[in-house]
């Protein structure tokens, strides 16, 4: 008799007599059609319905999964990044008696890193008996996709242990893997590697070099590694042209991809259109974008996603908004990307309404806006008319819980200071303080200078400094610029002295801003200081000295250092010229003043400014040749502005012409009626001269028309605090004891005071 041939089926036969086998072959056969209809669905990438019928075979225990089955099965879900799939069926492999071998686990590992749990992909990795090259490029993969550089680095140097040789696979991954980390010297190490292993090209391989180096920044090697390479392929081209592209080799990228298309071999795709619109975008040649447009058009790209949002974004940046406008509209099936790009161009262009009924749009089709889309809305909200809608915004951002995403915040914070809404500005600050990074301290800090609150500066960068967040060369510009502000040379050297220890003091920028803090504050010689310790100075170097010497009375240094510029080889600019004008006015040089005012136009073809004219005006009233000074303003070629007009009344103040003081002051109030500086000149003026009643007149013409005296302010540090006040100040705590010693140090300069000052000082008194 026979025993049992499948579990619950028992068949009895004698010697003479044949099985009856018909439930075997029956079983046998539907396990194999169930196997082959599986791995027929997996082909077709039916991976939905052909995990299905693995979950239908597996109600029946008595079916038999096939290790190709298995194989298709893992690789399935690995396509479709179905982690909960592949680890039910990593668990029914588990669980039967297949017997496990390399190739299965190695499809395991792929998949399990596809998916991203690389914590399963590495403990099927320990658990292997037998490991090979494959087995570890899995596991490599996985880390270098999934962000953990490091890992996959440590197991490319344990696998180099055990004597594997890479091969392209294993290089393409472990060089992205570099790349990501940002490690240079390891990434030349891995090109030599490619260059022992892989004497022949493999384009695997030599393409992950070339984006490796891109990332490097050291786009000379990237283009070594192209031209390199003998069969090119479509990669090859579209990561040099991306790399050009990102890196600032705008005409490059462009003549690559022109040379791509002379050898007819490759078609672009979106991506290389994409990279060579960007180029064009950068060039502000939209010229060169219309015919890459035709590319497109020819090439059927024109409305793809991809491509349209590259070819809508280059003719926004370059203004030709209505073109951008029909490029979005042809996309067929618009992405959020694609609407993004759009509100963008529209609101860095000014049309803020605009990309508000598109971001209205955007909604309404459906689409779910991301911090693109209200960082794009809130650029376009830049003046004090727009903080009405930019408010608007502002409450959506709240309803819809994006006030957790700190670009957002930063653009709030942004939008709040365009605005002219400091106090709004210090209010979003304080609520998301604890998460700031580099970029919302640094826009803090510039909205307190902007509107001219220095003692603000200094606060919050206190605040930030006992932060995590480490300040920068522009959290040390707006530092130094708060310290010329309020003229702190002792803050200013605090400074300095943080930059040197932080190693910020190599930067161009923050040097040439020590320079001008030294200088504004009046030490030239500290500026002088760190000009010379500057190894390599710049147009800006040079002007910052030039003008710190004359504005501090130190005309001839000023003229000597011009003299040393032109001699090391750099081109002065306008505000080189400013300076070296204002050194002649000062020294009185005005021959020489005019020589360089002349010389500035033929020599260096830089048109005067109405700061140059100013200078001049001064330069020649200052020598007492007034008439001059009036007639040079009178054929000036640039319409006389407030301030030329004030140069030369302050003049006529200093020399006593009250006619020509007169005629200043009317142009000046012609231009700006309530301009509190010229009535204040010329009452002074009228002062000066005894002509009391004509001052008083002017006095009581200034109150008639509320025009007010912009009032004085000066700081004192005491005890490292710093005290500021205004002219007739009633906000200070200590205003009354203030007031009283004034009031105490006043009397007794009337009692003491010879009779004949004594009107002038009671004049004093009354005028402010």
């Amino acid at each position: 008799m026979g025993k049992i041939l499948r579990s619950g089926a028992r068949v009895a036969f004698s010697n003479s007599q044949v099985p009856a086998t018909s439930t075997v072959v029956s079983t046998i056969r539907t396990e194999e059609l169930m196997n082959d209809h599986i791995n027929t669905l997996c082909k077709q990438k039916f991976y939905r319905e052909a995990l299905e019928a693995f979950h239908f075979s597996h109600k029946n225990s008595s079916f038999k999964i096939s290790l190709k089955t298995y194989v298709s099965l893992i690789c399935a879900c690995s396509s479709s990044r179905s982690l909960a799939q592949g680890r039910k069926i990593h668990d029914h492999i588990l669980k039967s008696n297949c017997k496990h071998d390399t190739i299965l686990n190695n499809h395991i590992l792929s998949m399990y890193g596809k998916c991203g749990s690389l914590r399963d992909a590495r403990q099927v990795f320990d658990l292997m008996p037998q490991r090979n090259l494959v087995s570890y490029t899995s596991v490599i993969t996985g880390y270098s996709q999934n962000g953990q550089e490091a890992e996959a680095i440590k197991l490319y140097l344990k696998m180099l242990q055990e004597d594997l040789v890479p091969d392209q696979y294993s290089f393409g991954s472990i060089i992205k893997a570099c790349a990501s980390y940002g490690d240079v010297g390891l990434g030349k190490q891995l090109h030599a590697q490619v260059i022992k292993l892989e004497p022949t090209s493999h384009l695997v391989a030599q393409n992950a070099l070339i984006s490796m180096y891109v990332s490097f920044n050291q786009i000379s090697d990237a283009s070594k590694v192209f031209s390199g390479i003998p069969m090119k392929d479509i990669i090859s081209w579209g990561s040099v042209i991306a790399g050009f592209s990102q890196l600032g080799y705008e005409l490059e990228a462009l003549s690559c991809l022109k040379e791509m298309l002379s050898y007819g071999v490759f078609q672009p795709n979106e991506y290389i259109y994409g990279s060579s619109l960007k180029a064009c975008s950068n060039l502000l040649r939209p010229d060169y974008g219309s015919q890459i447009h035709g590319l497109c058009i020819k090439s059927g790209f024109s409305g793809d996603a991809f491509a349209g949002c590259s070819l809508c974004d280059m003719y926004a940046r370059c203004g030709f908004l209505s073109s951008a406008r029909r490029v979005f509209y042809q996309i067929e099936k618009p992405d959020t990307a694609s609407w993004n790009v759009i509100i963008a161009g529209l609101a860095n262009n000014g049309y803020a309404d605009e990309a508000v009924s598109f971001f209205s749009q955007m909604r309404n089709s459906g689409f779910t806006p991301d911090a693109i889309s209200l960082r794009s809305l809130l650029c376009g909200q830049t003046n004090p008319m727009a903080l009405c809608q930019g408010m608007q915004i502002h409450s959506f951002i709240i309803k819809y819980g994006f006030l957790t995403d700190l670009s957002v915040c930063n653009s709030l914070l942004t939008m709040y200071n365009c605005c002219s809404d400091l106090y709004s500005c210090f209010r979003i600050f304080e609520d998301f303080r604890n998460k700031a990074d580099s970029v919302s301290w640094n826009a803090i800090l510039t909205a307190c200078l902007q509107h001219e609150q220095p003692a603000e500066v200094l606060r919050f960068f206190k605040l930030m400094f006992v932060s995590e967040c480490e300040p920068d060369h522009i959290t040390t510009g707006s530092l130094l610029r708060a310290c010329v502000e309020i003229s702190s040379l002792k803050l200013g050297s605090q400074v300095h002295c943080y930059n040197l220890k932080t190693g910020l003091v190599l930067e161009q920028f923050i040097t040439n801003g020590l320079i001008d803090m030294y200088a504004k504050c009046g030490s030239m010689e500290q500026a002088r200081r760190v000009f010379d310790s500057m190894d390599n100075r710049d147009v800006v170097s040079w002007s910052t000295l030039i003008v710190g010497y004359a504005q501090s009375g130190f005309g001839d240094e000023a003229l000597t250092l011009f003299k040393e510029m032109k001699s090391s080889g750099i081109e002065p600019n306008h505000v080189t010229f400013v300076g070296v004008l204002t050194a002649c006015s000062h020294v009185g040089l005005v021959e020489e003043g005019l020589k360089l005012y002349a010389i500035m136009q033929t020599e260096y073809g830089i048109s005067p400014t109405k700061e140059h004219c100013s200078c001049i005006v001064d330069l020649l009233a200052r020598a007492g040749h007034l008439n001059e000074a009036e007639k040079f303003i009178n054929e000036m070629k640039l319409e006389p502005d407030v301030v030329v007009w004030k140069t030369l009344l302050s003049a006529c103040k200093t020399k006593g012409n009250v006619d020509l003081a007169q005629k200043a002051a009317e142009n000046i109030l012609k231009i700006d009626p309530f301009n509190s500086t010229a009535h204040v000149l010329l009452c002074g003026l009228h002062a000066s001269s005894g002509n009391w009643e004509d001052a008083a007149l002017l006095r009581s013409t200034m109150k008639k028309h509320d025009v007010k005296k912009v009032p004085g302010q000066s700081w004192i540090e005491v005890k490292d605090q710093i005290h500021i006040f205004f002219a007739e100040d009633v906000i200070h705590s200590e205003k009354e004891d203030i007031y009283t010693v004034l009031h105490n140090v006043w009397s007794q300069m009337l009692d003491e005071c010879h009779p004949q000052h004594k009107k002038r000082l009671q004049f004093i008194d009354e005028t402010g």
